[in-house]
């Protein structure tokens, strides 16, 4: 028991690490929300940010490099570098974050699953009264804790959600979190470095800038999808914010000048 409360304690931190405090939107709020939008790893979510954080990143990498006037072809070493470290980067990241929440769910759901099998009658108490504490008659409390736990699967599933907050069907793939982490990572981190294959100095960082401004805007504006707020908006700030972070890197390029 005490090796349980310990494992909850750290995966408690897993759960509820992005979990603010909860306000009413001031938005319209819609019929449904978009496809791949639900859960706490949704594919449209972490797509749109896996675009984002290479777009940012090598566009602030790729402005800095050529900021110091740099040739083309050292701009595409830098960038190509930037793009497979990147992600490369966040691939292993997401692989090991995935696995290591992974592998502590399921170390939970174990532990539950032995005390559902061995200490069935605690079990039963223990799910009544959190029942009870949310607001059930403690009859109707009774009534729903011996239906849920008749069926050894469905209590799991129960006590896996009501006590440590866990979806016993949604505990995400390591292998999947990875790949996808890679490949959105490098379409974002693409899109400035493209202009420095096929033109050189100022055309190539005016076309990275142009093209690397309307990816900005799209992507914060995608993000509006999610957020339900204004597309104008928020495209509007992830362009200031890509913006500055780029035009910050320029600028200490500059300060290292390496062309004659």
């Amino acid at each position: 028991m005490a090796e349980r409360r310990v494992i909850e304690r750290i995966a408690a931190r897993f759960v509820t690490r992005h979990q603010p405090m909860i306000r009413p939107h001031p938005g319209p709020t819609g019929s449904e929300l978009p496809f791949g939008a639900g859960g706490r790893s949704g594919a449209l979510r972490a797509a749109i940010f896996g675009v984002n954080d290479g777009l940012v990143s090598n566009l602030s990498l790729i402005m800095g490099v050529a900021g110091a006037a740099a040739e083309a072809r050292f701009v595409v070493v830098a960038g190509v570098a930037g793009l497979l470290a990147g992600a490369f980067s966040m691939a292993a990241g997401e692989y090991v974050s995935m696995r290591v929440q992974r592998e502590l769910f399921e170390r939970l759901l174990h532990l539950e699953a032995h005390e559902i099998a061995t200490e069935p009658e605690e079990e039963h108490e223990e799910l009544m009264r959190i029942y009870q504490e949310r607001g059930f008659p403690p009859e109707l409390a009774q009534q729903v804790t011996e239906v849920v736990m008749r069926d050894p699967q469905v209590a799991l599933e129960t006590h896996a959600r009501e006590e440590l907050g866990l979806d016993a069907s949604q505990l995400g793939s390591p292998w999947g979190a990875a790949i996808s982490s890679f490949a959105t990572f490098a379409v974002g981190a693409l899109v400035p470095l493209l202009p420095f294959l096929f033109a050189s100095r100022t055309p190539a960082v005016v076309a990275a800038i142009a093209a690397s401004g309307v990816a900005l805007f799209a992507v914060g504006a995608a993000m509006s999808v999610l957020t339900g707020r204004n597309p104008v908006v928020s495209g509007g700030r992830m362009l200031l914010v890509g913006g500055v972070a780029a035009s910050i890197t320029f600028g200490v390029g500059r300060l290292f000048h390496v062309a004659a």
